[in-house]
């Protein structure tokens, strides 16, 4: 029988949080949540994307942070803060593909239609020839523009949403850097 030592550990209580994010913003996450006080508990769990390799992949972010750490409260605040600039540049972020989207698929919609029309002329008793091919060329034509269309709407939106994407993480890292000194 040896002589066994006991470690005495302070006792420390835990609050936990999930967080289901793009695997691509894992790390600025993690980086952002760490000036609240939180730690990574546990490693990423990956999810989705294994039927559909062009899907994003989703990861779970999981942390943890002492529940007695000094100004939770304000740390808090400052978290919401962080997670609502967070929520602003992915609104952003999808407003400026969703309104290009929206284009060519109006444009394209257009082109189905003269289509349409073509093929009811065509097929008309006695056929229009004239008139399918005057149907068809806009229609061929709502069919190939809308790729340019939703091409350069992305790159017009992108420049016009660019200064405000940078403006929100220049936030970002000022409610960081106020988080970290509040840690320390």
């Amino acid at each position: 029988m040896g002589n066994t030592e006991r470690q005495q550990r302070n006792f420390v209580g835990y609050e936990y949080k999930e967080i289901l994010t793009d695997s691509s913003s894992f790390s600025f996450l993690l980086d952002g949540y760490e000036n609240f006080g939180w730690e990574e508990d546990g490693s990423m769990l990956e999810i989705g994307g294994v039927r559909n390799p062009t899907s994003q992949q989703k990861a779970v972010l999981r942390l943890k942070r002492n529940r007695k750490i000094i100004n939770k409260v304000e740390l808090t605040r400052l978290e919401r803060n962080f997670e609502a600039c967070v929520h602003e540049i992915d609104k952003l972020d999808k407003a400026r593909i969703s309104a290009a989207t929206m284009y060519a698929l109006i444009l394209g919609i257009i082109g189905t239609a003269f289509m349409a029309g073509s093929t009811f002329a065509v097929t008309a008793q006695p056929p229009h020839y004239i008139l399918c091919i005057i149907l068809a060329i806009p229609g061929l034509l709502g069919w190939i523009f809308p790729y340019f269309l939703y091409k350069k709407t992305v790159a017009k939106h992108s420049e016009k949403i660019a200064p405000l994407i940078e403006a929100k993480y220049d936030e970002i890292y000022e409610i960081c850097e106020k988080g970290n000194k509040l840690l320390y």
